[in-house]
């Protein structure tokens, strides 16, 4: 189960940097893909063999130029909820200041670990004023500077050494793993209290993983699935329910540890801001999607072209990906209820799909010949062999050719398009490599 951590730290004392520096180590997990972009506050970071997932607080929380107390206080409190360890960065030229206190205070109460991050110490003279930081109480404050990188290494030594260790998941068998991800009040609640209904036959609560069970198996309708909690559903926590980020940070784990996610949108508020957040989370985990177009009972108008005008605002907005399932249901009325099921087991079998070489090579080679990749500088770019990846977490197919550097994002998309029209991926990416035959 993947460990996360949590950047917490008044404005201005780098934590954005901070962020950018510890995700910059590998470069690989980054992948700054198209569409990637928009949260830079969410990414993988490898070191030494472990893997964990870093949270920029800082960066959901709306105009954080003014942030007053209360605002950081909320931002401390969900990072105490959901993180596994807390970096907590402050800036050693500044020094101490009450706001540093303040948090300080609330940190030293928590049970989670937490690290100072003693930050702009950017000369060995500056290590000596890093002495006021044990103030804190909070331990030895480690001495980096994000901006040229020195001391970060060090500091990635000791969260890796306070992280708890990897328990791996022990589920039975290979079931769709479903996770029910959206904003507050989108109805997810609904939806799972509809799957579930009143005769439950929940099999297994899976022990083992550090919160209340994150896997409960269901059978239902005669499909077999385990149901990822989302932590939040089962226990309000005690923030406000309302903050933009906290549902963002509730959901990485969710995402993390399923296969398919169901992603509700409120069918009378149309997609916001923090929709497209959680949607990029699923997309950098490369994930099956299903989109449900919840509470549709309550739209008054019906009519096929309301229904098409809506699909093409959805997969509109989260393009490129726009080859995904969307379902209008209702939790309340349980309209549909059994389709959101069906079609995440559809997308969980997409993505485990074998295509066989032949296969491949006699409908991809043709096309090709028929729209060869761009010339580059006069020489010609030939492809002359297609196969697929031998199972991974999700399709990968490898086109072998000449010069493989030269085929850039426009026509891979091309490749991609040219897969799904020939075979049914609906709802899972879709890797595609280019590599030298």
């Amino acid at each position: 189960m993947g460990n996360i951590v949590a950047i917490v730290g008044r404005p201005n004392v780098g934590k954005s940097t901070l962020f950018n520096r510890l995700i910059g180590t590998r470069q690989a997990i980054v992948n700054e893909e198209a569409g990637t972009t928009r949260d830079r506050q969410y990414g993988k970071v490898e070191w030494g063999g472990r893997e964990f997932s870093l949270v920029d607080t800082g960066g959901w929380v709306v105009n954080s130029e003014d942030v007053f107390e209360e605002e950081i206080n909320k931002q401390v409190g969900i990072a105490i909820e959901e993180a596994d360890l807390i970096l907590f960065v402050v800036d050693v030229l500044n020094g101490i200041t009450d706001l540093d206190v303040e948090v300080a205070e609330i940190l030293r109460r928590c049970k989670k670990p937490v690290i100072v991050v003693s930050n702009k110490a950017d000369n060995f003279e500056m290590h000596a004023a890093a002495a006021e930081f044990y103030s804190f109480g909070l331990g030895d404050p480690y001495c980096i500077s994000a901006i040229n990188g020195s001391g970060t290494g060090d500091l990635l030594d000791k969260i890796i050494a306070s992280l708890p260790q990897d328990t791996p998941d022990v589920l039975e068998e290979d079931l769709p793993r479903l996770a029910v991800i959206g904003r507050p009040n989108a109805g997810k609640s609904s939806l799972i209290n509809a799957f579930i209904g009143e005769d439950r036959h929940i099999v297994t609560d899976i022990a083992g993983t550090t919160r209340d069970s994150i896997y409960t198996k269901y059978n239902k309708f005669g499909l077999n699935f385990y149901l990822v909690d989302t932590a939040g559903i089962r226990k309000k926590g005690k923030v406000n329910e309302d903050l933009e980020y906290y549902s963002v940070i509730r959901s990485i784990r969710a995402i993390e540890n399923s296969d398919v996610c169901i992603l509700m949108l409120d069918a009378t508020r149309g997609i916001e801001s923090q929709d497209m957040n959680i949607f990029s989370l699923v997309q950098k985990n490369k994930k099956g999607l299903v989109v449900c177009v919840n509470k549709w009972d309550l739209v008054e108008d019906k009519s096929q072209k309301v229904i098409t005008s809506y699909t093409n605002a959805i997969r509109e907005r989260l393009a490129p990906f726009t080859d995904f399932p969307i379902l209008f249901i209702s939790a309340l009325t349980k309209q549909r209820i059994l389709k959101v099921l069906e079609t995440a087991k559809e997308v969980y079998n997409n993505r485990k799909k074998r295509i066989s070489t032949a296969k491949l090579n006699e409908v991809m080679l043709p096309i090709i010949e028929n729209y060869p990749p761009p010339a580059w500088k006069g020489k010609y770019i030939k492809i002359k062999y297609i196969t697929q990846l031998p199972a991974g977490s999700i399709p990968s197919f490898v086109f072998f050719c000449n010069l493989p550097q030269w085929i850039k994002e426009p026509y891979k998309r091309f490749l991609e398009n040219k897969i799904r029209e020939n075979w049914d991926f609906t709802g899972t990416p879709i890797n595609i490599f280019i590599r030298e035959k």
